[in-house]
C-alpha cells in the first residue's frame, strides 16, 4: 500500500499523541480549566537551521484546529538563543498537550538540518552533495530527510520503492554483479517500471565487472580509501554517476569531495544528532 507523504505525517502525529496522551492528559485535566485561553512562544536556547515549522503546525491544528499559530522564523533560517520562532494562541489545555510532541519533532528536525548545513559547508567548493541514507528513525523518515533537505542537503533514495540500489548483499545473493544487474532490468521491465539503478562495488575488479557490463546509473564506491577513490572516479571518467560511502566522517568528507565523486552518503545525519535545544514557554 503507497502513502502519500501528508498522510505518513498524519499517521505519525496520530500515533504520537496515541501514545503520550493515552485515556488522557491527567496533570493538566487536573489543574487547568477547559475554558483557560492563553499563549506560548516557542524560544531557541542554541544557535543552528531552524527545520519543522511547517509540521508543527500541522501537530497544532490536528490537535486543536482553534489554535492560531504566529511564525516569526521561518523553516531553513539561522536561529540563535534568545530568538522566539513562533507564537501560539488557544485552549491552555492544548498548548499543554501539544507542547512535547512539537518540540521532539522540531528539536530533532533542526538538529538534522544543523548538521546537515555544516556538512554542506564542509563541501563547499568541491562540486559534491552530500546524501542522507535510510538509517533514520521509524515512522520519522520523510520529517527527517525532509531536515536534510532543509539544510541544504541532498535526499538518497526515500526508501525501497523508489530507487534500485543494489548492495553487497544482493550482489552475493544473486551470484555475481552480472547477475545481479540482468536479473534487476528484467524485473523492471516485467513490472513496467522506470527506476534509476545503482550498484555498490568493494573493489576494482566488482568496478571493473560493472564498467565491462554496463547497464546502471550510478556507482557506489563502498569503503575507498581516498586514494582509491581517485583512481576509481579517473577509471570511471563521467561514465556514471558516482558516489562514496561507508565510514565518511566530518574530518575526511572533504578529502573524498575532492576526488571527482558526485555524491557521499552521510549516515549521520539522521542516525547520531543531538536535537537543537528549543523550550515553549507561557508568555
Amino acid at each position: 500500500m503507497k502513502y502519500s507523504v501528508e498522510e505518513l505525517v498524519e499517521q505519525l502525529i496520530e500515533l504520537s499523541f496515541a501514545e503520550d496522551i493515552g485515556d488522557g492528559d491527567h496533570t493538566t485535566l487536573c489543574c487547568i480549566p477547559e475554558d483557560a485561553m492563553g499563549k506560548s512562544h516557542l524560544l531557541i536556547k542554541e544557535e543552528g537551521v531552524l527545520a519543522g515549522v511547517e509540521v508543527a503546525k500541522q501537530v497544532f491544528h490536528h490537535f486543536d484546529p482553534s489554535m492560531q499559530v504566529d511564525v516569526m522564523i521561518g523553516d531553513g533560517a539561522h536561529v540563535r538563543p534568545g530568538d522566539i520562532a513562533m507564537v501560539v494562541s488557544g485552549k491552555v489545555r492544548s498548548l499543554l498537550q501539544t507542547e512535547r510532541l512539537m518540540l521532539n519533532i522540531m528539536q530533532r528536525m533542526s538538529g538534522i538540518a544543523t548538521m546537515t548545513a555544516r556538512y554542506v559547508e564542509r563541501l563547499k567548493g568541491t562540486g559534491a552533495r552530500v546524501l542522507d541514507t535510510r538509517k533514520t528513525t521509524p515512522g520519522m523518515r520523510m520529517l527527517e530527510k525532509e531536515a536534510v533537505k532543509i539544510g541544504g542537503g541532498t535526499n538518497h533514495r526515500i526508501g525501497l520503492f523508489d530507487m534500485i540500489l543494489l548492495k553487497d548483499n544482493h550482489v552475493d545473493f544473486a551470484g555475481g554483479i552480472t547477475q545481479a544487474i540482468d536479473r534487476c532490468h528484467d524485473y523492471l521491465k516485467r513490472k513496467g517500471l522506470n527506476l534509476k539503478i545503482e550498484i555498490e562495488v568493494r573493489s576494482f575488479d566488482e568496478l571493473q565487472q560493472v564498467l565491462d557490463h554496463g547497464g546502471v546509473d550510478r556507482i557506489m564506491l563502498d569503503n575507498f580509501s581516498v586514494a582509491d577513490t581517485k583512481k576509481a572516479v579517473d577509471i570511471i571518467n563521467h561514465r556514471y554517476e558516482t558516489e562514496s560511502s561507508g565510514g565518511i566522517t566530518f574530518d575526511t568528507i572533504r578529502d573524498y569531495a575532492e576526488q571527482g565523486v558526485d555524491f557521499i552518503s552521510v549516515g549521520a545525519l539522521t542516525h547520531s544528532v543531538k536535537g537543537l535545544d528549543m523550550s515553549f514557554k507561557a508568555c
